[in-house]
């Protein structure tokens, strides 16, 4: 187990860099260190008012924003466990994961709330707004700014911060992979799982205190959360949140007026500029002649590559790209022109990275060696050559699922490896190269899991169909559809009507489903789908 200690790391950051700017809001509020410092601390108090004791859960929902950040570092500071919830779940599932987690503090933006019922959270004590801190529960009370003035007559000093050092293996986060009833899985982060990802980022990344970040990857997913949040705020950096998904110019203005000095993202953005702003030029015929000369060739890509990093602001040291494959031909046109970029392999399960390797020592279509605190094997007779599934153990890795001991079971071995689903060989070098995905999941453009299962348990209730699978094509989720012909009978349905239903299918899920999951279109099967002895689909098939 590591040294350092996750909580050390934040308390020490607030007294290092008190007096520069640590957290703001994209044309919004601001707080310096010394401000977050006061803020926790009133949270504390109002914690303690609340009852909230510690190991306590405190479920935490809205877009990225300060306050949010805010309210998470309180959170953990006090002892208390955070239940990040991601903002473009439907109320339904917000409802589930407060209930489930059982979480007695809500914190959660105003124009969620008000699509949410408290009947249907009945363990929690408060509800607070995110958006200024104040009640929106009729349970409670807000007095944190009265005990602070109190207990501070004359202001916060940077001495004053002292927070209470957990255990290393206490729980510090619950992180819901999913919100439907049936699919959970609440991943349970230590507070030495965290810490370990701060440490090799603090080791291996290239960030400095007073560094500007613009955080545009959703905070309360664990990638962004630690490498768009958590690291650079251990290191004293000032961290610009975007407070919605932005546009294309919106994101461009926002790179230009932030320069920051490490970019972190999906691949999706930058297959984006790819496919949209650089094969339409490269692939005109003038230009593959003078890409064929070796020295026009260069003096091309470098010019390519100046506009490129323009784009984000041309202060950056590295881009590190994750959370999905990234296009072979967009690697290998950047790779090609030398543009700083890397690939890093994670999964939440692991807080969230595996290996990383910077841009300078990247090899192609790999994604890094094996992080300091983990041990990586691959389970085939031969690791180099024979692909087997990635499997992992050490510091980094979760406790387990909360309160799924079964999926625990599934995945995490007694001797404590992981199995990670994804199928790999690691190079002599040790280079991890991911040849294919084990598990059903599918990692959607922006990054997020998708889980098949889910969506076709709503299809399959459909009155028409019998059974159904989703597949992704060209970046797009298709459902596959099998009627069931005997319905169709008793009801006079015909064919040449069953395409409109089952577009009209799809229309109403996509009402049901997160922002991030949306069902594209829909093919009709006349054959049930093949499926193993187990009577499970053979998903392989039709992809």
């Amino acid at each position: 187990m590591i040294k350092e200690d996750f909580v050390e790391y934040i308390q020490s950051s607030i007294k290092k860099n008190w007096d520069i700017p640590a957290l703001s809001d994209y044309e919004g509020i601001s707080y310096k260190y010394s401000e977050v410092g006061e803020l926790i601390t009133k949270l504390h108090y109002l914690f303690s008012e609340t009852g909230i004791k510690k190991g306590d859960k405190i479920s935490l929902i809205s877009n990225n924003a300060a306050n949010w950040a805010v309210i998470y570092l309180a959170t953990f500071t006090y002892g208390a466990v955070v239940v990040p919830i991601l903002s473009d779940f439907k109320p339904g599932d917000i409802h589930h994961i407060v209930d489930h987690s059982d979480s007695k503090l809500l914190f959660s933006a105003n124009s969620i709330w008000k699509n949410l019922d408290i009947k249907k959270m009945k363990k929690l004590y408060s509800v607070f707004s995110v958006d200024d801190f104040e009640l929106l529960s009729a349970k409670g009370n807000n007095n944190m700014n009265d005990i602070f003035r109190e207990k501070h007559p004359e202001g916060l000093k940077a001495e004053d911060i002292k927070f209470d050092i957990p255990d290393k293996n206490e729980l510090a986060v619950i992180s819901y992979t999913s919100g439907t009833t049936g699919f959970s899985k609440g991943v349970m982060l230590t507070h030495n799982s965290l810490a370990a990802n701060i440490r090799y980022a603090r080791n291996n990344m290239p960030l400095n205190s007073g560094d500007p970040i613009l955080s545009l990857l959703t905070i309360a997913h664990v990638f962004g959360m630690v490498f768009d949040f958590l690291f650079p705020f251990s290191l004293g950096c000032h961290i610009t949140l975007l407070t919605r998904i932005p546009s294309l110019p919106v994101l461009t203005k926002a790179y230009s007026d932030i320069k920051p000095r490490l970019i972190l993202l999906v691949p999706l953005i930058m297959e984006k500029i790819y496919k949209n702003k650089l094969v339409p030029v490269i692939k005109k015929p003038v230009m593959r002649v003078l890409l064929s000369v070796p020295g026009l060739k260069n003096l091309l890509y470098k010019s390519i590559n100046k506009k490129i990093s323009a784009v984000f602001g041309g202060q950056f040291r590295e881009v590190v790209l994750g959370g999905a494959a990234f296009n072979r031909d967009a690697e290998t046109f950047f790779t090609n022109m030398k543009f700083p970029f890397t690939i890093g392999y994670g999964m939440t399960e692991c807080a969230p990275l595996i290996s990383y390797s910077s841009w300078r020592e990247h090899e192609p279509e790999s994604c890094g060696k094996a992080v300091d605190t983990l041990e990586v094997k691959i389970d085939s007779e031969d690791p180099v050559l024979v692909t087997g599934e990635i499997m992992v153990r050490g510091d980094n890795v979760m406790q387990g699922y909360y309160k799924n001991p079964e999926a625990t079971g599934l995945v995490l071995s007694k001797d404590g490896w992981l199995r990670t689903g994804d199928l790999g060989i690691i190079d002599k070098e040790g280079n991890i190269y991911i040849k294919g995905r084990n598990k059903s999941m599918i990692l959607g453009p922006s990054g997020k899991n998708i889980y098949p299962e889910e969506i076709e348990s709503f299809i399959n209730t459909k009155f028409l169909v019998l059974e159904s699978i989703i597949v992704e094509r060209e970046g797009k989720l298709i459902a596959l559809m099998v009627p069931d012909r005997d319905k169709m009978k008793s009801k006079g349905i015909k064919d040449e009507d069953l395409k409109k239903k089952f577009e009209e299918y799809r229309i109403k899920l996509n009402k049901k489903l997160p922002s991030h999951v949306t069902i594209a279109g829909c093919e009709i099967y006349n054959e049930e789908f093949e499926k193993t002895p187990k009577k499970s689909i053979k998903r392989f098939k039709y992809k």
